[in-house]
């Protein structure tokens, strides 16, 4: 919030006035302003205090909520350091750190630094008035950049309540009451007395003094007294008294009637008939001591952060007061000083006399801001349009058109030094922030990764569209969009490149002629596309662009990967006029289309409804099957044939998941197996089948066939899990399967997606001593060629090639193509959907080894499959 610019150049020049060092921090403890003066000279004082030591100093000032300056001695006798802290809202902002290396004759005793090696040196007094000054210029800055702050929070705020407002304007105008004491020219006594009043009248308590104590004396005067209706004055009886135990030393000290309290303290409030108590040092450098103390006699009293708080404030305005008093010379009262600080205060000030309007002070921003208005005289025209009739004090908006800024005016009344009303003007370019608050706006309505709109746009511009449709008799369609396995690009590849894929794809959709504006992403993978009314008319043909952005391969880290899509599609306004409703349709279109074995598209109908349910439905089963300890689950068993042995003898099996609901009766796989890895519920399921597998496999080698074999699936969410590996070995441990009669088998899709990483997971799971079947083979994106970059043992052809092997040229020359070329590298083949004796005829002469299919025979439970061929 405090303009660091600023910062460092109210720095730079108070350290030249002044003859201080100093240096910022943020409110982690960083240093954003770096130490002032000779670095050579800066340096060597950093590292003679130690900075333990002055990062200690910060803390103090920074973690406390009561002392916000501290004054301090070092290790060197003629050096102190200084820390004062701004906060807004009770939570640190910004702390100076202020190091003085000093004159005093009486400190330079042994271990004092030679000041005459110094550029910046300075003495006790002049020290402590250049801390004051410091704090009260830079809180100035840091109030003007809180107001601007404020005013555009209050702007946005609809619910801050009356009663806010109220007890917000009522402190406001306390605390101005208190700031327009700086102007009075009363006797010291009655100004004092005057913001007694002021500060007690606001807080509502019983007494406020001002105290002031003598060096080496005990006794102290009662500079100022305030007292509230029915309180007796104690003025004459606490003249030249015994000092009070709570007004010594130079810390705050803040006293509830619930706190706390040391007994001459509670003693001392006893005698005073008070319960609760606040006393701020006001530090002065004439050799006097003063105290602001402030008492109610109420029982219950608790002082709020907010009181503590406005008390600082006012006793910071009162020791300015007495400062402007004492010192007649400090540096506030250099009118060039000031006028050095005001042109670094980071606006454009302007001064008038409010009768006569003649100008009569303006920095050096407004000179060069409104250059060419003060060239012109339009200066007070411009500023004057800025503000409502009869308006006074308040903060105004000013855009100026010919140069396309914007400023915020902040405009009063006060007195100028001869004691004429003068207004002042003080412009702040906010510019810069109108530009972020649109580009807020947009960010709020727009996906951050991809550019395109967000959910919330969608559903804005969705209600638009169906509105229109009505109007005009028109028709739209949404569609929903779910990438197919593109966590395992995202997982494979890295989030990196994901994210890289998840904007080529946006920015493709972006540009199909239509939907260039009506493209969301609403999280994830998924994406939404409004085809408005007027563009209705080119239905298919985006639809076919769509298709064609996902039927080619994405180039991901030197390489190609395809990611294919599901969508479904609803129509408006004949499918509904609710927003939520025709988005749940469109995912309910999707989710068939990827239940049909992706890379489909799906219109909503009312048959997918009825799915839909069903889906539901299996859902809230299969997970309660998956928690009932997978009893509704059954493996069955396919044998598996070696043709080029004599009888066509079984080798083994391939291990099939089967699931007959308590509920729902028996299931197909090809329903729910697709559901059970869109929810992620295939892995336990996957996992459960290759244990029970794995024992099988255990039970036929130890039942007279040692050679026998279990093929199991493994799923593509299966094998992308983290920890695949230690799956499987864990399994065959507590099995005590022989790993080489265990066989996974993989889709031909899967293995070719992500060359590397299957590469990488297949081996590692080789070393096992497992073999590895390529399942499908023939379906997928691969070349030949990729057969051989993975080390498969089994080649799996896809029975879609056998459908029409008996007549078919073409699908007997690709198994008999297929079986040359495993055999040349060194695998087997198996040739899977052998349903009649034609097809099982046209593989005689192919060099195919294993055949599963009916024609041998269907899958079947575990104690048939061991009936028929263990014994």
């Amino acid at each position: 919030m405090l303009d660091l610019v600023i910062a460092r150049r109210l720095g730079s020049r108070f350290s030249n006035v002044a003859g201080v060092y100093m240096y910022g921090l943020n409110h982690d403890g960083e240093v954003t302003i770096d130490v002032t003066g000779d670095p050579t000279e800066s340096s060597r004082l950093l590292d003679m205090i130690g900075r333990d030591a002055l990062d200690e100093l910060y803390h103090r000032v920074s973690d406390s909520d009561l002392e916000v300056q501290a004054i301090e001695e070092t290790v060197i006798p003629n050096v102190r350091a200084a820390g004062v802290s701004f906060r807004v809202d009770d939570s640190p902002l910004f702390t100076w750190v202020i190091l003085g290396v000093l004159e005093d004759e009486e400190l330079k005793v042994p271990g004092a630094l030679n000041t005459s090696e110094f550029s910046f040196t300075t003495t006790l007094d002049r020290f402590v008035d250049a801390i004051d000054i410091i704090r009260d210029v830079t809180q100035l800055i840091l109030f003007n950049k809180v107001s601007l702050f404020n005013a555009e929070a209050e702007s946005r705020r609809s619910k801050f309540s009356e009663e806010e407002m109220k007890a917000s304007l009522k402190h406001a105008e306390a605390i101005s009451e208190v700031v327009q004491l700086l102007d009075n020219d009363d006797a010291i006594e009655a100004v004092m007395r005057e913001c007694m009043e002021l500060i007690g009248e606001y807080l509502d308590i019983s007494s406020a003094m001002v105290v002031r104590t003598r060096p080496n004396r005990d006794t102290m005067d009662v500079a100022a007294e305030w007292n509230n209706r029915g309180v007796i004055s104690l003025f004459d009886q606490f003249r030249d008294r015994k000092i009070f135990s709570f007004v010594r030393g130079d810390k705050p000290l803040v006293v509830s009637s619930d706190s706390e309290t040391p007994p001459q303290i509670s003693k001392d409030m006893a005698f005073l008939a008070i319960k609760a108590l606040v006393v701020l040092p006001i530090h002065v450098s004439n050799g006097y001591g003063m105290y602001a103390c402030f008492m109610d006699s109420n029982p219950s009293k608790v002082w709020k952060v907010e009181e503590v708080k406005f008390l600082y404030d006012a006793s910071h305005v009162l020791h300015s007061v007495v400062t402007k008093r004492i010192q007649k010379n400090s540096l506030a009262g250099s009118y060039a000083s000031l006028e050095a600080v005001l042109d670094n205060v980071g606006s454009a000030i302007y001064v008038r006399d409010v009768e006569s309007g003649k100008p009569l002070f303006m920095n050096r921003i407004l000179k060069s801001t409104f250059a060419t208005e003060l060239q012109t005289g339009t200066l007070d025209k411009l500023f004057d349009s800025a503000i409502p009739v009869n308006r006074g004090s308040g903060i105004y908006e000013i855009h100026h058109i010919d140069r396309n800024r914007w400023y915020d005016l902040h405009y009063t009344y006060i007195n100028w030094v001869d004691g004429r009303k003068v207004s002042l003007c003080a412009a702040y370019d906010v510019t810069d922030k109108k530009t972020y608050q649109r580009r807020i706006e947009q960010q709020a309505c727009t996906d951050f990764l991809t550019g395109l709109y967000n959910r919330m746009c969608c559903e804005r511009d969705l209600a638009m569209h169906i509105d229109s449709s009505k109007q005009n008799g028109m028709t739209g369609a949404l569609l929903y969009l779910d990438l197919d396995d593109f966590k395992h690009i995202n997982d494979g590849l890295g989030h990196q490149y994901g994210d890289v894929l998840l904007k080529a794809i946006s920015h493709s959709l972006q540009r199909i002629d239509g939907i260039q504006n009506t493209c969301y992403r609403m999280g994830g993978d998924e994406f939404v596309i409004i085809i408005p009314p007027e563009a209705y008319k080119n239905f298919e043909r985006i639809v076919e662009r769509i298709r064609d952005i996902f039927s080619k391969p994405w180039y991901l880290k030197d390489a190609d990967y395809y990611c294919t899509m599901s969508m479904g599609i609803v129509e408006f306004p004949e499918a509904g006029e609710s927003v939520q409703d025709l988005i749940k349709k469109a995912d309910v279109a999707m989710f068939e289309a990827k239940k049909e074995g992706k890379n489909r598209i799906a219109k909503y109908s009312d048959k997918i409804v009825i799915s839909s349910n069903r889906r539901l439905d299996m859902e809230k089963n299969m997970r309660d099957a998956i928690t009932n300890e997978f009893k509704e689950f059954q493996v069955y068993y396919q044998p598996i044939v070696d043709i080029q042995q004599k009888g066509n003898p079984c080798i083994g099996a391939e291990a099939l998941i089967r699931w007959n609901s308590a509920e729902l009766g028996f299931i197909s796989p090809s329903d729910f197996i697709p559901l059970a890895e869109y929810l992620g519920l295939i892995n336990p399921i996957g996992n459960n089948v290759l244990k029970e597998a794995c024992r099988e496999v255990k039970y036929w080698n130890e039942h007279g066939h040692e050679n026998f074999k279990v093929n199991v699936n493994l799923s593509v969410v299966q094998l992308l899990q983290t920890d695949i590996i230690d799956i499987v070995k864990e399994t065959i441990e507590e099995t005590g399967a022989n790993p080489n009669n265990l066989t996974l088998e993989v889709t031909e899709s899967l293995a070719i997606n992500d060359m590397d990483r299957m590469k990488k997971i297949l081996s590692n799971i080789k070393t096992l001593g497992v073999k590895i079947a390529l399942d499908d083979f023939g379906t997928g994106y691969s070349s030949l060629n990729h057969i051989r970059e993975i080390p498969f043992d089994v080649i799996k052809v896809d029975q879609s090639f056998v459908r029409d092997l008996a007549d078919d040229a073409y699908s007997q020359s690709f198994i008999k193509m297929v079986a040359e070329l495993a055999e040349t590298i060194g695998v087997n083949i198996c040739v899977e959907g052998i349903e009649t004796k034609e097809q099982f005829d046209a593989l005689n002469g192919m060099k195919v080894k294993m055949v599963q299919g009916f024609y041998f025979d269907r899958p079947m439970t575990r104690e048939d499959f061991e009936a028929k061929y263990i014994g």
